[in-house]
């Protein structure tokens, strides 16, 4: 019997064949839409003042620099390729060999350093608090996020370690492994799979649809429950940082870690295979991030307590009395201009 789950037959990169319309891309279409829609929702519920051009200008600022933090962070930590420092438009040209193929390499932390960048200067330049705007955004950010894994659940890319559980996966475009070696036998053995050939494709942890439910959905419900309760401005922002921070640091677990980089941090020196084991002590790449990112929001937490004018307002009632007093203005004018328009004729 074979212990693993078959990859969808019909679930393939691109949408249409023949055609350059990925599902990544579409993912990433569907991730952006629905944070603007859950970030306007918090504008409107607290009656924050926010304008709806202001609004678009805002996430339109706020993904063009994702994107280019997210592009170049990939480049120089997880790709360096010397072509980029001769050429370095290259970084965002999206030909390869006369053909189109999109943006190829993301980093979503680097994503987090360019849009956090965006949000500083965009309130800055509007005179908007931060730390208002920082929270909306961590309670908008990881539901989308779960669209963009399940791009790269569709791409059949970013899969895990070998498994020989239940929840193990037969990816398409997974590297196939060498049948000479005594654990690759071992695994299929254990997953009832038969050899054939000097390689074998063995099934692997389903890594982006565990980020999906757990650094998307999971977060995102934490922190939406929370968005009325916080203690003070800016809390929501440490918290997304803390939490996406454990979950991806657990999940990294399950994943292989890049071929070229290999474990950043190694505290106890192993010769287990990297497609099998990720052993306890040893930190890949998107773990020391992640550490990284949960500290973050430990000091964020600390610093946003303190902050003059900490306070959280769930509701910008003077802001809506306000609105109301200039619409009620513009009433009266429109009944002036009427009345004129009676006298003259």
């Amino acid at each position: 019997m074979l212990l693993t789950i078959p990859f969808p037959r019909w679930l393939s990169p691109e949408i249409f064949p023949g055609l350059p319309l990925r599902w990544y891309s579409l993912m990433y279409i569907v991730a952006f839409g629905i944070a603007f829609l859950l970030y306007r929702a918090q504008v409107r519920e607290r009656r924050f003042p926010m304008r709806d051009d202001e609004l678009s200008n805002l996430f339109f600022c706020g993904i063009l620099a994702l994107i280019i933090g997210a592009r170049i962070f990939f480049v120089m930590v997880y790709e360096r390729n010397e072509a980029y420092w001769r050429r370095p438009w290259l970084v965002f040209w999206p030909f390869q060999d006369g053909r189109f193929t999109g943006l190829q390499g993301m980093s979503y932390h680097g994503g987090v350093i360019g849009g956090a960048l965006a949000i500083l200067v965009y309130s800055g330049f509007k005179r908007f608090d931060y730390r208002e705007i920082g929270d909306m955004f961590a309670a908008s950010i990881p539901l989308g996020y779960t669209f963009g894994r399940l791009g790269n659940f569709a791409n059949g890319e970013l899969y895990g370690r070998v498994s020989t559980g239940p929840l193990g996966m037969l990816f398409p475009f997974a590297q196939r492994l060498p049948t000479g070696e005594a654990w690759v036998k071992e695994a299929a053995a254990k997953t009832g799979m038969i050899i054939e050939g000097a390689s074998v494709n063995l099934p692997r942890h389903p890594s982006q649809l565990y980020e999906a439910l757990f650094e998307g959905v999971i977060l995102w419900l934490i922190i939406w429950l929370w968005r009325n309760r916080k203690p003070f401005k800016g809390f929501l922002i440490g918290l997304y940082l803390m939490g996406y921070g454990v979950f991806r640091f657990a999940i990294e677990y399950f994943r292989e870690p890049d071929a070229r980089l290999g474990y950043r941090i190694q505290f106890v020196e192993t010769d287990l295979p990297a497609a099998l084991a990720h052993p306890l002590l040893s930190f890949s790449t998107g773990q020391v991030f992640s550490f990284s990112m949960f500290a973050a929001g430990i000091l964020w937490l600390v610093i946003a307590a303190r902050l003059p004018n900490h306070k959280p307002r769930l509701v910008y009632l003077d802001s809506a009395r306000a609105n109301a007093a200039e619409r009620a203005d513009a009433t009266a004018a429109r009944k002036v201009r009427r009345k004129l328009r009676r006298k003259l004729r």
